[in-house]
């Protein structure tokens, strides 16, 4: 505790907490920093982070004021799921598809990572709410760093928490997140072979070292997500992988709220922007029942965003936010000139300058192994408040109650079994549509890109308990709720016929309005053996009336046609992860019956594509 001066000193010993400042001292004995800041909510310390990032190096001051750029290292550009762990016990028993590891065993190799991690270096210590202040929703949580890219970062994601730790009085229930990036060069980490995040339960904290990209890095993030999920399945709510929106229909007087679970770069953060709606939050939710209502608040305050492919067309809000004066972090873009340039955004992209590979980037560049490096990496990320978004629901991003759910949405990057939306049969089914969510990945994780994964209510790689127990905590949940429990939907933005999409990416907005006008029973629907599906005047009706053009019935017939084949392979692959997971009679039963309603349409109809017409 020598290295913090009198003042830092005071700032800790105001938050009148014992197990603070325990925890400032283990941590200070093993990083070994040469300073240590204590950081509080008020402006000055806030501006010293902001500061001190840009002096150090970690972020570059851009053309436009308030922007600046951040570089992750080449080889830390996305979660790194084969190094993230989950830390047990031998008696605790966990989902095979999670990546975990045993407590001591973990804990013995990350600390040996950790100790002097921080030498001549700074460590940060930070205070946020995660969730609205005032709030039975909320959770404390205490971040301890060395990147003030990162700590600058979560200036911008989280409500700032050093007063909300004086309320605890005391208490030990928070959070604790530890970061270090560990030896730098150039300002990227340097030992990446030795990046690990593990996530130790039983210590309520999340170990990160030798990493800079905010996935990894960002303990309040994916991270903070995994401690809330363990919390919320051993107590009786919800953490989710969700957007929070409100849905205005054309012409209507109301705002409806709908929440919304996506595997990364799968269309999460698009429908939460799509314009003339509102936005409380674009990734994690917590959600509980409050007089008899599913309400759900935006854990964060912030949109650390994929940048690729936004642009003034297919993402208004967003671009006209990034092409604006307002403090925002840009990273792993190409600038040329002081100016971000990126994949996808509709304008011409200079053939030289500096980007995720190092100082200097040309066109046709090549890494070590010859692989070609794009002018912006495909994951590259923009980060920024939700209130600077036009689109901000400004009255209820910090409600401490949070808004009233009406509907689920669940999607996936697919292009070639599910129809673009339809609607659960009941809450039971719409968690089977949760549980059986595949995408093809994507470049948001290390990996090779299309192949198709398994990602439960999309939020497999955060699960931290049995998936049985999971699905179970979610059907307690709807049981609870009786008919008051949100309608359960999903969507397919991917589908593909002959290698080309069959929808405009705008097009999801019909999709959403119909969903919204089926929580307020304006439209009837088909019932299928998938589910619900819209009434192809239904939707031409929307169409008119939002985008002015017609949806013709082959449009229709092509988009909503069930390709029974393709079904029932899905559900082969999913009986056989039930299986594996030993989940609950129930998710078997719709999973039996579907397959056999199938099966029958099939024999009915003579062939492995069925017309929506068939089912009128």
């Amino acid at each position: 505790m020598s290295m913090l001066n009198e003042k830092n000193l005071a700032k800790l010993k105001a938050l009148n907490n014992k197990r603070v400042i325990e925890i400032v001292k283990e941590y200070i004995d093993l990083l070994k920093p040469s300073n240590v800041y204590i950081i509080t909510d008020e402006q000055k310390d806030i501006n010293f982070i902001r500061e001190m990032a840009i002096e150090k190096g970690e972020e570059t001051k851009l053309k436009m004021e308030g922007h600046t750029v951040h570089y992750d290292s080449y080889y830390d550009q996305a979660r790194d799921k084969g190094n993230t762990r989950i830390l047990i016990t031998k008696d605790q028993k966990m989902s095979k598809r999670l990546n975990t590891k045993e407590r001591e065993e973990g804990l013995k190799e990350i600390l040996g990572f950790m100790d002097g991690a921080m030498k001549g270096k700074d460590m940060i210590v930070r205070f946020f709410s995660l969730g609205p202040k005032n709030s039975i929703f909320s959770k404390p949580a205490m971040q301890i760093t060395d990147s003030y890219y990162v700590a600058h970062s979560e200036d911008l994601l989280y409500r700032m928490g050093y007063e909300e730790f004086k309320k605890l009085e005391g208490s030990e229930d928070f959070y604790l997140l530890v970061h270090s990036a560990g030896e730098l060069i150039d300002n990227v980490t340097k030992n990446i072979d030795k990046r690990r995040i593990y996530v130790d339960l039983m210590g309520n904290r999340v170990l990160s070292v030798n990493n800079q990209y905010a996935g990894n890095s960002l303990g309040l993030k994916k991270l903070a997500l995994r401690l809330a999920i363990y919390q919320a399945n051993n107590e009786d709510w919800l953490t989710e992988h969700m957007f929070v929106m409100g849905v205005h229909p054309p012409n209507k007087d109301r705002v409806t709220y709908i929440t919304g679970a996506y595997p990364s770069a799968c269309g999460k953060t698009s429908t939460a922007m799509i314009p003339g709606q509102s936005i409380v939050g674009d990734d994690i939710a917590y959600l509980r029942i409050i007089d008899n209502e599913c309400r759900a608040v935006n854990i964060e305050s912030g949109v650390f965003g994929i940048i690729r492919n936004v642009n003034a067309e297919d993402d208004p809000v967003i671009f006209k936010t990034l092409k604006t004066e307002r403090e925002l972090i840009y990273s792993n873009v190409l600038i040329n000139n002081g100016i971000p340039y990126w994949m996808g955004m509709g304008e011409e992209i200079p053939k030289e300058g500096r980007n995720q590979s190092g100082y200097k980037w040309f066109l046709g560049k090549t890494d070590e192994n010859g692989k070609e490096i794009t002018p912006s990496h495909p994951n590259a990320r923009y980060t920024v408040r939700i209130s600077d978004l036009e689109n901000a629901d400004l009255e209820n991003l910090n409600n401490p109650e949070g808004v009233s759910v009406k509907g689920i949405f669940y999607g996936g990057r697919d292009s070639d079994t599910n129809v673009p939306i339809y609607q659960s049969l009941n809450w039971e089914h719409g968690i089977f549509i949760g549980a059986t969510i595949e995408s093809e990945t994507t470049s948001a994780i290390l990996g090779k890109a299309g192949v198709r994964k398994s990602s439960p209510m999309a939020n497999m790689d955060f699960i931290v308990v049995p998936l049985a127990k999971y699905f179970d905590n979610h059907k307690k949940f709807g049981e609870r709720l009786g008919d008051n429990a949100p309608l359960v939907f999903a969507t397919n933005y991917f589908l593909k016929i002959d290698d080309e999409y069959t929808n405009k990416k705008v097009d999801k907005k019909v999709w959403v309005m119909w969903a919204e006008g089926r929580m307020h029973h304006e439209y009837d629907a088909i019932e299928t053996p998938v589910g619900y599906i819209p009434k192809h005047e239904d939707l031409d009706a929307l169409f008119q009336e939002i985008f002015n053009r017609e949806y013709s019935l082959d449009d229709y017939i092509a988009q909503f046609s069930l390709r029974v084949d393709k079904l029932l392979e899905k559900l082969e692959r999913m009986e056989k992860m039930f299986k594996e997971e030993k989940v609950s009679q129930f998710l078997f039963d719709i999973l039996y019956e579907q397959r056999e309603n199938l099966e029958n349409i099939k024999k009915k109809y003579g062939r492995s594509v069925i017309s929506p017409l068939k089912f009128v």
